[in-house]
């Protein structure tokens, strides 16, 4: 059990030390988060001086029959109720809203900075470790700093106000609160040191059993196909009873606490009335004074639980804050020169524009370049060379794997590559701003994604403010106007993902998306590969009458879609292995001529 202290007892000090980082976004709540203790504090004075007003109630106003004094007592308590209840309102509502611009700022932050991750650290991160950091580590954050300004003063002021009090009523009786202090402490966070290490546990176990459904939801189809149902409701079951047992011994530690510690309460407050008959026989104390002293009592213990919770959500916070400050801290590999926006020039910025463009500069150029995803034991491209010129279509063809995508993705600077240089109109790509970039370059990728929202809005992604006729055009060019017609027009309903359109239309409307753009540079990453041959067709003879032109990059496993384009790369295990028009690499390369004639049996 060492190590487990030990190792939580580190955990927690990295944890304060990561949450010191987060503190800035609560500079703007400075008075939040003093008005929010302050007001706890006061409700909690007040809560401390209700024994005393009953104490008296019962030795004046009952002792002596006083029915006024009973009234006047009551109308105090009363008093003590309502203002305690708009103290204890106001102090929820500072807290709260501390805490929640708390998360607010911190959310914001968090997601600008996922937004500046290249595709590496996306990779190393991955998409639902992210999504997790937003969501669930932001919101245990945000009821940590709640929970902290609630009650992290106000519950050890109330145990050692109910204290002080006890011993102004009586000092002898008081020491046994000491007593009861010390040991109902000593039992909760004796029970909390092994419940925090097996909550953790458990946690992790949730994360298994997570995996395992979502693996078996998203991989339905290939489960069926191969008859695994059984394995995979098996392996389910598996961790399931883990978590079932992890959870049942959690249980039984975390059941210890409130039988153990009302054990030594009431034991306490046994004791206490026993004593309390024999001081009051000797005219010692009151019947009232016993009384005071038995609600102090059940104050104390009313608070050591709660400063229990207390304990385990600021566990929790540490532990989210931990993965928060991770992901904050780290820095995106790819470093961009100053932002073109400051200048005005990020919605106007051309290669002309820059002087830049030229017949004797090609639209894009690789020079002996080679890529190394993060990680990887090998080079996904090795010494790839070539140039392409304004207005030409450039058609990538070859295996799968052999790194078409990897190729295209150095263009707009997803990666980065490892050695040689990616220039586009004779410039360096890393000596490009993000907004530059994004202004030469359009892409449609492999996998079709669309937004919730119109059909509209999802064209305004390529260009905010396209007008109607614009939007009209970019369908039609992309044969996707049919399909928006089916669907109410351009305020035709996108749902999320896409998931009320067919893969054929979903790749036709990204690639409007991207040609409304109007970019000088537009990457069809294998996008119509869900379009029959007559679509496909028709789709590449209106790519040819666009004005302006752009340099067109189409990555296809099809030789159909690119036997028409100016130059056609044939690439294999991460190489360019033959380029050239279609007739001549029928001619001169077997890789192509076999994926042609396999192509031309099977059609």
């Amino acid at each position: 059990m060492s190590d487990y202290q030990s190792n939580t007892a580190s955990e927690r000090q990295q944890g304060f030390s990561d949450m010191k980082k987060l503190l800035p976004y609560l500079k703007e709540y400075k008075k939040e988060c003093i008005l929010a203790p302050a007001f706890k504090m006061s409700e909690a004075i007040l809560e401390l001086f209700v024994p005393l007003v009953v104490a008296a109630m019962i030795d004046h106003g009952m002792g002596n029959r006083s029915r006024g004094y009973l009234v006047g007592m009551s109308l105090v308590l009363l008093l003590l109720a309502a203002v305690g209840l708009g103290v204890s309102v106001t102090a929820q509502y500072f807290a709260a809203k501390a805490a929640v611009g708390f998360a607010t700022k911190l959310r914001y932050a968090l997601f600008s900075h996922l937004q500046s991750f290249s595709y590496t650290e996306i990779d190393k991160m991955g998409a639902s470790t992210m999504i997790t950091r937003m969501t669930l580590d932001i919101t245990q954050a945000q009821n940590g700093v709640n929970m902290v300004l609630r009650l992290l003063l106000r519950s050890p002021f109330v145990v050692l106000g109910a204290m002080v009090m006890a011993f102004t009523i009586d000092p002898w009786s008081a020491s046994l609160f000491v007593a009861v202090i010390f040991g109902l402490s000593a039992v909760v966070f004796l029970i909390m040191n092994f419940h925090i290490p097996m909550m953790k546990q458990i946690q992790q176990k949730v994360d298994q059993l997570t995996q395992a459904a979502r693996e078996n939801l998203t991989g339905v189809r290939v489960i069926r196909a191969f008859v695994k149902e059984r394995e995979e409701i098996g392996r389910f079951n598996a961790r399931n009873e883990q978590l079932l047992l992890a959870q049942e011994k959690t249980g039984k530690v975390s059941a210890l606490l409130n039988p153990v510690t009302y054990v030594i309460v009431n034991l306490a407050i046994i004791f206490l009335i026993r004593t309390g008959a024999i001081q009051i026989d000797r005219g010692v104390l009151s019947q009232g004074e016993v009384v005071a002293l038995y609600n102090y009592m059940t104050q104390i213990l009313v608070e050591l639980i709660k400063f229990a919770n207390l304990t385990v959500t600021i566990n929790k916070a540490l532990a989210s804050g931990n993965r928060i400050v991770s992901a904050l801290s780290l820095e995106p590999s790819m470093q961009y020169p100053g932002s073109a926006a400051g200048s005005g020039g990020a919605s106007t910025f051309t290669p002309a524009s820059e002087g830049i463009a030229g017949e004797a500069q090609p639209a894009v150029s690789f020079e002996a370049v080679s890529l190394r995803y993060q990680g990887a034991g090998e080079e996904s491209l090795q010494d790839i060379s070539f140039t392409a010129q304004s207005n030409e279509v450039i058609g990538i063809i070859g295996g799968t794997g052999c790194g078409k995508t990897s190729l295209v993705n150095l263009i707009p600077r997803f990666y980065d590559a490892t050695e040689g240089k990616v220039r586009l109109f004779g410039k360096d790509v890393k000596n490009y701003t993000k907004e530059q970039l994004e202004q030469l370059v359009a892409v449609v990728p492999q996998k079709a994604v669309l937004f919730a929202g119109t059909i509209a809005d999802n064209l305004k992604w390529g260009k905010k403010d396209a007008t109607r006729e614009e939007m009209l055009s970019a369908l039609e060019s992309a044969q996707a106007l049919e399909v928006a017609q089916a669907k109410g027009g351009l305020e035709g309903e996108v749902e999320q993902g896409g998931r009320n359109f067919s893969g054929g239309q979903k790749q036709r409307l990204t690639i409007a998306r991207a040609l409304i753009a109007k970019r000088p540079i537009l990457i069809l990453d294998d996008s119509s590969s869900a379009l029959d041959m007559a679509t496909d067709k028709k789709l590449r003879q209106a790519l040819t009458q666009l004005s302006p032109r752009p340099v067109t990059f189409i990555v296809s496993q099809r030789t159909n879609a690119i036997m028409d384009a100016d130059k056609i790369l044939v690439m294999d295990n991460g190489r360019i292995v033959a380029s050239g028009k279609h007739e001549e690499l029928l001619q001169s390369c077997e890789i192509y001529r076999e994926i042609y004639e396999s192509q031309q049996k099977t059609a």
